[in-house]
């Protein structure tokens, strides 16, 4: 409970994600035109109903790894909700010059995976696509968590991530130029906001 209290301010600087995701739902329609940019591997990737469970997990895994990088390392966490603040910018400006959609399977069955899926399916509209905010986040959580010293951590975390990206391709909410645009943005972006000399930014010891 100390830590959280002593970080709150720092923990604070999370508000800007949910803050820039008003764009999202600004953003989540086909009224500029929508593009699709599907390949035969895509078309060949069979719909997995149960990959949703980690293609849901992604919200709380998000921001428990932020939590985690805030109170173990404060360089590292600001290193990495940086450069996530400046991927959903480069998405969103994305996504209104060049919006793309993703065919979505006809769902069938009362199980409690395919119920899991029409909900996600009703709630988030099937474009907002190209770079894949699932996979970018995913991404740059697991370029944080490698400055860690807890190695079985690490190879949770990354497990994870792994396993929601590949989750984006499975439950159809992606297609793989997604996934690989993301990948690549986000390291691009990490090693931009890496290269700052965080010293004359912020001069206070952050470890």
């Amino acid at each position: 409970m100390e830590k959280i209290k002593s970080n709150i301010s720092h923990l604070s600087a999370l508000i800007s994600i949910p803050i820039i995701n008003i764009f999202y739902g600004v953003l989540n329609n086909n009224e500029r035109g929508a593009y699709i940019i599907a390949t035969d591997f895509d078309k060949y990737t069979p719909f997995l109903k149960e990959f949703i469970i980690p293609y849901i997990l992604w919200y709380p895994f998000i921001f428990f790894t932020l939590f985690y990088l805030c109170v173990k390392n404060k360089k590292v966490y600001y290193k990495t909700l940086i450069s996530i603040n400046i991927g959903l910018i480069v998405c969103y400006i994305t996504y209104f010059f060049f919006q793309t959609t993703v065919p979505r399977p006809m769902l069938y069955g009362n199980d409690i995976f395919t119920k899991l899926t029409l909900i996600i399916y009703k709630l988030d509209k099937p474009f907002n696509c190209f770079p894949s905010i699932h996979v970018l986040t995913c991404y740059l959580v697991i370029k944080g968590i490698l400055y860690d010293t807890n190695k079985p951590l690490k190879i949770i975390v990354c497990s994870i991530s792994s396993i929601i990206i590949l989750s984006t391709l499975f439950v159809k909410q992606h297609v793989l130029m997604d996934l690989v645009t993301a990948i690549i943005i986000g390291e691009i972006i990490f090693t931009l906001v890496d290269k700052v000399n965080w010293r004359l930014l912020y001069p206070v010891k952050m470890e």
